[in-house]
């Protein structure tokens, strides 16, 4: 027997229609490229949005077909989020970080008929636009009177030309809630990136998750301001979340500097930001160098990579700024777990409580989540042993877009699909995970393994520090060892000695680094994360002092 309930189709576009009808007055505050603030409500958002659904059926854009976009967070980025996905079409966000030849790739294999960008990419599409094979249609997300006079883009259209053309009467089509939105390209360090194709049902069930009070916590008394891209896994959903709960929304747009986030956050009111721990490093630094305080933020959501304990601290004992630590995947939507506590905050101490917030938190709904030995027996959430983590949930991936008879993921005895995270993980008794390392970045001395990122943390605590990460060298004896890679603070000085000292009753003596490099800079990925496969690369033949 079946029950009674009307069957609505959880869709994208239901988000936005709930935001007109009843947050229509809340504001979208954007720094756009040009360097102005541009604001508007949800409202407009919506009519704006049916315009350019509109638009982009003039064009000739099909149901299903992809929609590229190479742009900043901003109210037009925003604007193609629901005209696209809400349309029936799927939405592309590119990764501009990428290298040319890469970018071209990822168009080519999503099939993308449009590219949406904003003018600070105009070179980046000047170059590569005579190369995409699929491509009809340039965008440039701009004004009239911003439009280049001479280009070679082969008929570049004007955003704002576009939506003036068209009439703000639109009826969301009712898909299949399982009809693919967006998609969005993994910043893999090997081979070329895979394609992970969202849905539409995947999407609002990710928001829903998100805004719960032991997750995000997002409510319509908040002002968020996402750091995290708008190309980069949905900026971690909350343009979606947002529209769910009617939270105002503020857009950093290309200025994500520490002093421009500063300002944002203080004119606008800001209550809560989202982003990776390179981003707050750059505005931490600017509050500490210049004296300064968050009048009106109150939580952060930290992910993308482990939080340094150091930060951590920093935010809550020194700014009384909550910190939410939280880990995903561009598989997973990306959210999986927050650390929220079971207790109130003041009722557990300090540095007992801080100790919790530096794991990686507890799975959200909607996301099981299980730790592996390398013959798939399950083992015990005894907050001590290791092993690689699985994941399963309804907006997590089942295989990659555009990979024919590609299956990642490990079925068990029951016949259930668990996704490979690629991480070395502990649970706690209390269901709290917490990351020791990469499956590929593990180190492996002596037959016992040494967590890198457990290294790195420490290291990160040095007042003299700005980076550091820790990577494996060859050892004759012990097979790997850790070598530290460090950047030390502008006009900082310290020594080798003084690091390794800094380690002293912090880990076991046969974890402590066999050497410590100094370097002026350790390359980024286009997500704001450590490049360790770089760094070994650069390391290759480098002969550690033990050896």
């Amino acid at each position: 027997m079946l029950g009674q309930m009307m069957n609505q189709p959880l869709l994208i576009s239901s988000l936005l229609v709930h935001a007109e009808r009843h947050h229509g007055e809340r504001e979208i505050v954007s720094r756009r490229v040009e360097g102005d603030l541009h604001r508007y409500t949800y409202r407009d958002l919506a009519r704006r949005s049916r315009q350019m659904a509109n638009a982009l059926s003039t064009l000739g854009v099909e149901m299903a077909q992809r929609v590229g976009t190479l742009a900043w967070n901003g109210y037009r980025h925003m604007e193609l989020y629901y005209a696209a996905s809400g349309s029936g079409l799927v939405l592309h966000t590119l990764n501009p970080r990428l290298h040319p030849d890469q970018l071209v790739w990822i168009a080519d294999n999503a099939g993308d008929q449009v590219i949406c960008f904003d003018l600070t990419f105009l070179p980046l599409v000047e170059a590569t636009a005579a190369r995409y094979a699929t491509v009809k249609h340039f965008v440039l997300m701009a004004d009239r009177n911003q439009m280049p006079a001479n280009t070679s883009i082969p008929n570049l259209v004007c955003y704002e030309d576009l939506i003036d053309s068209e009439s703000d009467v639109f009826d969301w089509p009712q898909l299949d809630e399982n009809a693919a939105s967006s998609l969005c390209y993994t910043s893999g360090t090997t081979g070329n990136p895979k394609g992970v194709l969202y849905s539409n049902r995947s999407t609002v069930l990710h928001s829903f998750g998100a805004v719960m009070p032991d997750a995000l916590n997002l409510s319509s008394t908040d002002t968020v301001l996402p750091v995290v891209p708008m190309f980069h896994v949905n900026a971690w959903g909350l343009p979606y979340a947002a529209c769910m709960v009617g939270a105002k929304m503020v857009f950093p747009g290309p200025a994500l500097d520490g002093k421009s986030l500063f300002e944002l956050f203080e004119a606008e009111g800001v209550t809560v930001s989202a982003g990776v721990p390179t981003v707050w490093q750059g505005l931490l630094a600017h509050t500490e160098s210049n004296g300064l305080r968050f009048s009106s933020m109150r939580r952060t959501v930290i992910g993308g990579s482990a939080c340094p304990p150091a930060m951590l601290r920093t935010f809550e004992k020194d700014y009384g700024v909550h910190v939410l630590h939280a880990w995903g995947m561009t598989e997973m939507s990306p959210l999986g777990t927050v650390c929220t506590l079971k207790t109130e905050p003041d009722s557990t101490p300090i540095d007992e409580r801080l100790a919790i917030q530096a794991k990686q938190g507890r799975a959200i709904f909607g996301v099981d989540m299980k730790i592996v030995d390398p013959d798939g027996k399950e083992l015990p959430w005894d907050g001590k042993t290791s092993g690689e983590l699985l994941v399963r949930g309804p907006w997590i991936l089942d295989s990659y877009f555009n990979r024919d008879g590609n299956d990642p993921l490990r079925h068990d005895a029951a016949g259930l699909g668990w996704f490979p995270t690629g991480d070395v993980s502990t649970i706690d008794p209390d269901g709290f995970m917490q990351i020791t390392d990469r499956t590929k970045d593990v180190i492996k001395s002596g037959g016992e393994w040494i967590s890198s990122i457990d290294i790195e943390n420490i290291a990160m605590g040095h007042p003299a520090l700005t980076m550091a990460a820790c990577i494996s060298i060859y050892h004759p004896k012990w097979d790997e060892r850790p070598l530290l890679v460090v950047m030390a603070k502008p006009g900082a000085e310290v020594s080798k000695a003084e690091i390794l000292e800094f380690f002293d009753g912090k880990i076991a003596k046969w974890w402590l680094p066999d050497d410590v490099v100094f370097v002026e800079s350790i390359p980024l990925g286009a997500t704001g994360k450590m490049q360790k496969n770089k760094l070994r690369e650069q390391f290759t033949d480098y002969i550690l002092p033990t050896a």
